[in-house]
Formats: C-alpha cells, structure tokens, sequence
C-alpha cells in the first residue's frame, strides 16, 4: 500500500463517526475551490452531488403535491359515495373508477419516490466524504508545493540580501576612494586645473 493510498483511507475512517457539511454548499469550501481553478475530478464529483440534492428537492416536493391530490381524490370520492342518487349513479361510478385508478397510481409513484429518497441521503453522503477526500489530497498537495517555493524563495531572499548588503559596501568603499582621489587630485594641482579635467570629462 503506497503512502498517499494510506492516508487517503485513513481519511476516509475518520468521517466514519462525523458529520461531514455538504461541500457545495459550503463557502470556505467554495474560496478552496473557485470555478475557475477546480479539477476536473473534483467538478465531477461536486455535479454528482448537486444533481441528487436536486432530485432530493424534486420528489419531496412532488410527494408534497402528489399527497395533497391523493387527498382530494379521496376527498372526491367520500363526497360522491355520500350524494349517490340513481340520476348521478353511472356518472359517480365513472368518477369513482376512475379516482381509484389515480390514486393507485399516485400510490405507486409515492412508494417509488420513498424507495428512492430512502437510498438518496446514502449517495449524497458517499459522493460528499468523495469530494472531501479529493478536495483535502488536492489541497494539501498544494500546500507542500507551496512550502517547498517559500523554502527556495526565502533561501533567494537571504542569499540575494547578502548579495545587495556586499554590493553596497563596495558602492560605499569605491565613493569613498574616489572622494579620497579627487582630494589628492584637487590639492596637487589645484582647482583651475581640477575644472578643466571635470569639463573633459
């Protein structure tokens, strides 16, 4: 077992017992991972788990509405049973017939969607510890990359000071052997000719 696939499954034990917030819908995740910048692995994975938050959303919300027309069919059908007359008997029949049709099938459209939002937490909680695991190897693969560049950049940085605190000592030792010169220079030959040297210059 390499090192990385270690850690990588040590990761993944420890989200065992802890509840991991939904990553998309997390900011700090968001400024790790700005759009512009994020992996294809990691875009993958964070459709993945938008698209089952998505139908989480749906089927409650089509159950919700699917349990209020159940109800009204009943509603529908209790009401007919009580007004039954031999001049509306053939049509509340019809009626009847079918509203227990539509209600079957509201009953079998509201045990699938159960089926389904029973398994959806499941797969939302799979893909989300997914792209953890994905975003914090990513993340932290980045952060020893990162380090190791600060480590060089401040090894720059301390050779380069040395190199600019030598430079300005020979700057100053040079300005001062020319000071020393022209000085020399001015009081043999004096300042007449000293004047006409700094013309030609």
């Amino acid at each position: 077992m390499t090192k990385k696939k270690k850690s990588i499954d040590d990761l993944r034990l420890s989200f065992r017992n802890k509840k991991v917030p939904i990553l998309t819908l997390d900011t700090h995740w968001h400024q790790m991972f700005p759009d512009m910048n994020k992996p294809s692995d990691v875009k993958r994975l964070e459709d993945q788990l938008n698209d089952f938050m998505k139908r989480q959303g749906k089927l409650t919300s089509e159950m919700k509405e699917l349990k209020a027309l159940k109800k009204k069919l009943m509603d529908e059908i209790v009401m007919s049973m009580d007004t039954d007359t031999l001049s509306t008997k053939d049509k509340n029949e019809k009626t009847l017939e079918q509203n227990r049709r539509l209600i079957q099938e509201i009953n079998e459209k509201l045990n699938n969607y159960e089926n389904e939002l029973g398994e959806l937490p499941y797969k939302i909680k799979n893909v989300n510890e997914e792209l953890m695991i994905q975003s914090v190897t990513i993340s932290y693969e980045e952060l020893q990359k990162n380090n190791k560049e600060i480590i060089e950049l401040n090894q720059w940085i301390q050779k380069t000071r040395e190199e600019l605190k030598n430079k300005i000592l020979k700057k100053q030792d040079l300005e001062n052997k020319n000071e020393i010169i022209y000085s020399n220079m001015h009081n043999l030959l004096g300042a007449e000719v000293m004047e006409m040297f700094d013309k030609g210059k």
